[in-house]
């Protein structure tokens, strides 16, 4: 094979999305992946190529690009859904909240994902691909850095991460991933695959109204006695008009991976990753069936998301619960994982940590 050929089996590309907003491309020939290095390093696109579908939810708003408005809310959690797109964002070091850390405020999902993150192609094509994302929080002293490599004729992302702790005292972080799917490959026909053990209902729903999930209470998964007093099999995703809303999350983990597959369209998304590090699940179930801002019943979107610690409601909560992680002074944690596109219409067995699937 010629240079030329084989430089066009995967590829680096920079883009400019909206007016200003820096993007970054990786793409072989099964799979796009589009990253807003400007907007938190966010994964704006993973796309299978054979069917050509974007597994991603994408807000009815759109993208609002960071500076292209001055935020006015007080809070940090409507300042954050202001400029939230969909996608997938990358959360440290508190998830949810907000929390208070050194007396000073930790916003609304954290540090790293409203704000522009340096870049660094290292393989700009050709067998592999990969980019290294880097950027420091300021608040707190940590340094974090993302590496994504993709290979030819593979439907899967490496993820390579490296956080480092510059302070001079240990400290406690939370430290997740929020992909969130969305139609079309989101729908009634889509199953969720994961060998969880239980699932631990959040102390509060959003609405509770359209939520099966009661305040509170742990489950046995995936099998859950809803508070309309019917049993819900949450392995089976409930349909844009069922309006759905729950926030759980899926704990004792056998293994660490999920597969998300519709059924009618053949295909699936997953994560695989270490469970002694991502210790938990965070499912999240907005299904047009949150009628409270910003979504207004107007939102069909899951998010599957890989947490160290829970539950959901900021750093303190976190450490009240016993499931912060800490990172002693000067020092450095690492943990790999990927994102694999594969096909199926019965469902997953299994993932593997190499990115292999095993169908039911």
């Amino acid at each position: 094979m010629s240079e030329s050929r084989s430089n066009q089996r995967c590829r680096v590309t920079e883009a400019t999305i909206g007016r200003f907003t820096r993007a970054v491309v990786l793409e072989n020939d099964l799979l796009r992946c589009t990253v807003l290095a400007d907007k938190g390093a966010d994964v704006y696109e993973l796309r299978y190529k054979p069917r050509d579908l974007d597994v991603l939810w994408k807000a009815p708003w759109g993208l609002k690009e960071i500076g292209s408005f001055a935020p006015t809310a007080v809070s940090s959690q409507v300042a954050w859904l202001d400029h939230y797109e969909g996608g997938w964002q990358e959360i440290f070091p508190s998830g949810g909240g907000p929390s208070t850390y050194f007396g000073i405020e930790m916003p609304f999902h954290g540090e790293v994902s409203t704000v522009p993150w340096d870049y660094q192609i290292l393989a700009p094509g050709g067998d592999r691909a990969s980019v290294r994302f880097s950027v420091a929080t300021t608040r707190t002293p940590f340094r974090l850095e993302r590496t994504m490599t993709i290979e030819a004729s593979r439907s899967d992302i490496l993820v390579e991460e490296r956080l480092v702790n510059d302070g001079a005292m240990a400290l406690d972080y939370m430290w997740g991933h929020h992909p969130a799917y969305g139609a079309p490959f989101l729908s009634e026909h889509c199953r969720l695959d994961v060998p969880a053990g239980k699932i631990v209902a959040n102390p509060t729903q959003t609405d509770p109204e359209r939520s099966w999930l009661p305040d509170g209470g742990s489950f046995d998964w995936p099998v859950v006695a809803g508070r309309d007093g019917k049993r819900h099999d949450l392995r089976q995703i409930p349909g844009p008009t069922e309006q759905v809303n729950n926030l759980g999350y899926l704990v004792d983990l056998e293994e660490g991976w999920y597969g998300l597959t519709n059924q009618e369209l053949g295909i699936g998304v997953g994560l695989v990753w270490p469970k002694d590090f991502f210790r938990s699940i965070w499912l999240w179930q907005e299904l047009n069936g949150s009628h409270v801002h910003p979504w207004y019943g107007r939102a069909y979107v899951m998010g599957v998301e890989i947490w160290t610690s829970w539950p959901g409601l900021g750093l303190n909560a976190a450490q009240q619960a016993g499931t912060a992680r800490r990172i002693a002074a000067g020092a450095s944690a690492s943990v790999s994982f990927r994102a694999v596109l594969y096909e199926s219409r019965t469902g997953v067995r299994r993932i593997g940590s190499d990115g292999s699937v095993e169908v039911l």
